[in-house]
């Protein structure tokens, strides 16, 4: 009838539509950021500078806060800068996994021509 959603006390209304997309708003700032480092544009240093101000300031400020917009913008400003910090691990482990395969191709290579009989 009226929804199954009760509203939290203390809750403003635009603190209840971050906390309905903070989720949406942290996935689409870290594919942004993400792509800011694929494209040299933001160095690894300034991207986990930005992590640990991020989580410093969720930790400090947005955890006891009593707006829970401050409490909101924290959160995704912290998560997003997080998952920033998985894009260049990702590639590491991805430059990691190709140099591997390259290799045993040539290892399997070498193998097959010094044992190939003329």
């Amino acid at each position: 009838m009226f929804g199954t959603h009760a509203i939290e006390h203390g809750s403003s209304r635009s603190g209840r539509w971050l906390r309905e997309r903070r989720l949406r708003l942290t996935l689409w700032l870290a594919a942004a950021e993400g792509l800011l480092y694929l494209f040299h544009a933001l160095h690894w240093w300034a991207a986990v500078a930005l992590a640990v101000i991020a989580v410093g300031f969720w930790w400090f400020a947005g955890r006891s806060s009593r707006s829970d917009v401050v409490r909101n913008v924290a959160w995704v400003f912290a998560a997003s800068q997080l998952l920033v910090l998985c894009v260049p691990i990702a590639l590491g482990l991805l430059k990691a996994v190709a140099i591997a395969v390259i290799a045993l191709i040539a290892i399997a290579a070498l193998i097959f021509l010094f044992t190939e009989r003329p």
